[in-house]
């Protein structure tokens, strides 16, 4: 019997700790489900019959699904073939597919504006628009900018999340799309491609107790 009692206290320590090292709580799944507010969004940039929120996530959702290569390296014309990328191709490609020319307008901001971007020296329109830290300073220009804290069970905090902003990390630069699909501590999945294939994964909290956010940014519009 009191091997017994041994066993299950292991286990119980275990199933504990297997929830404190993936969702940050060590009661998350005894913990309700916390259910957070979706904005409504109508905007339809290309008039596709999917509103522009809708219509990026199911861009950035692509790239899981084309289980994108994750590959750094410098392309002629800039754009990468389409099997293959980094964490700012989820970005561009999640926006073009709302209708919306990320490099287009990278390029003519920088051309315009160079003294903004502190890390480029001389434009590369092959690059530019695919480093993390430009795709920064375009969306703290031109972008909404949100809380940069993650609460579990909060609602105020949390409702500022939702399901296409954008979240910018430091060390490592990293850059992802938040996703719809939420934990039941109410803290939104994430989108991105940080290793070998773009996932869908629950890593907010984390990046957070962590101290990699800088930055959260929203480039639809909510009615």
């Amino acid at each position: 019997m009191k091997k017994f009692y041994i066993f299950i206290i292991l286990i119980g320590g275990l199933f504990l700790g297997i929830n404190a090292y993936i969702h940050q709580d060590v009661f998350y799944f005894i913990r309700p489900t916390l259910v957070i507010e979706t904005l409504h969004v109508t905007n339809d940039l290309d008039q596709d019959g999917l509103n522009d929120r809708d219509d990026l996530l199911e861009g950035a959702r692509k790239e899981v699904k084309n289980r994108t290569n994750y590959k750094s390296a410098y392309y002629a014309g800039g754009y990468p073939p389409d099997d293959e990328g980094v964490c700012t191709d989820v970005i561009w490609r999640a926006l073009k597919h709302m209708g919306y020319d990320l490099k287009a307008y990278m390029d003519e901001d920088i051309k315009k504006h160079l003294e903004d971007y502190s890390r480029i020296d001389k434009p590369d329109p092959n690059i530019d628009f695919r480093r993390v830290k430009n795709q920064n300073v375009f969306f703290k220009k031109y972008a909404v900018s949100l809380t940069t804290s993650v609460i579990p069970y909060d609602k105020d905090n949390l409702t500022e999340w939702q399901g296409g902003d954008i979240v910018v990390l430091k060390k490592p630069d990293h850059i992802a799309i938040i996703s719809d699909r939420r934990g039941k501590d109410g803290v939104p999945y994430v989108i991105h491609n940080a290793y070998r294939h773009p996932k869908e994964e629950d890593c907010l909290l984390a990046w957070y107790n962590d101290g990699h956010i800088i930055a959260h940014y929203r480039f639809y519009q909510v009615d």
